[in-house]
């Protein structure tokens, strides 16, 4: 990295990015990229420095690389940890790609946090829209007058979940004993 042209400035400016990002990490666990956007934008909004952008940018990577070095940050547990999550509030698997991606994580690790996931559990998008639909309190759970005038809506909801047509149809057609019994067991 090039210093710039007045070397305490340099550092000055490096040690108040490390202290915002130190501060931000107390508070929240980002991912790399989410962590970049903030650093920019607090240079952006509370420095407002004289540097151009391409220096900031520069200083911004050797934090987030020394964070990295110091195992503080690691998107590959970022990943894992959020994939978790995603599948536990009954995200499909196409939905938490999409999340993932949408937070700057590399596609090798949404990969790999999908494959453990896929590993760990029996049907992971059909327990996921099961879950949607308990929560949402659309489908079985419904009142039966009102299931075939609200199909469409729900069947809606869960495509924008990112669940496929015939698992949505599938989940969308059990009735409320076997809905019952499928939320008992998982």
């Amino acid at each position: 990295m090039n210093p710039t042209s007045n070397k305490s400035d340099f550092e000055d400016l490096t040690t108040t990015l490390k202290d915002i990002a130190y501060s931000y990490l107390e508070k929240y666990s980002p991912s790399k990229q989410q962590l970049k956007v903030y650093l920019l934008k607090k240079y952006l909004t509370k420095i407002k420095g004289t540097k151009s952008k391409k220096e900031v940018s520069s200083i911004i990577e050797e934090v987030i690389k020394n964070l990295e070095k110091k195992r503080i940050i690691n998107d590959e547990l970022y990943s894992d940890s959020k994939a978790r999550m995603f599948l536990r509030r009954g995200y499909s698997l196409n939905k938490i790609n999409q999340s993932l991606r949408n937070k700057g994580i590399d596609s090798k690790y949404i990969k790999q946090s999908i494959e453990k996931i896929k590993e760990d559990q029996i049907e992971p998008d059909f327990v996921s829209a099961l879950k949607l639909c308990k929560r949402r309190r659309i489908g079985p759970l419904r009142p039966h007058a009102n299931r075939e005038i609200f199909y469409k809506k729900d069947m809606g909801i869960l495509a924008r979940g990112g669940f496929s047509f015939d698992l949505s149809k599938r989940v969308l057609n059990l009735n409320v004993e076997e809905f019952n019994k499928l939320l008992k067991i998982i």
